[in-house]
């Protein structure tokens, strides 16, 4: 069973809520590198384009919500892509 969402403090936006969506668009994946002992961690970034979902999102910001509308399709994503478009992941 799905718990409620709820953001537990506020940002300077509102808590609001994005509804689901399947959409596409390219999107990015990072991966974390370790460097070898004694050395840091790199992160190194891939992207590609195909249909899938952000589940139903309830949270707050310190951004405006135009600039995280604007800015979407160039954050990383978690999804299954075996299943892109049903796959349980966030925004």
């Amino acid at each position: 069973m799905a718990q409620p969402q709820y953001a537990e403090g506020h940002g300077d936006q509102p808590e609001h809520t994005h509804p689901a969506v399947i959409h596409a668009h390219d999107h990015y994946h990072v991966t974390h590198r370790h460097g070898g002992l004694m050395k840091d961690w790199s992160h190194d970034t891939f992207w590609h384009t195909h249909e899938h979902n952000h589940n139903t999102l309830v949270h707050s910001h310190d951004y405006e919500v135009e600039q995280e509308e604007q800015e979407h399709d160039r954050e990383a994503h978690i999804h299954d892509h075996s299943a892109p478009s049903n796959s349980n992941d966030g925004r």
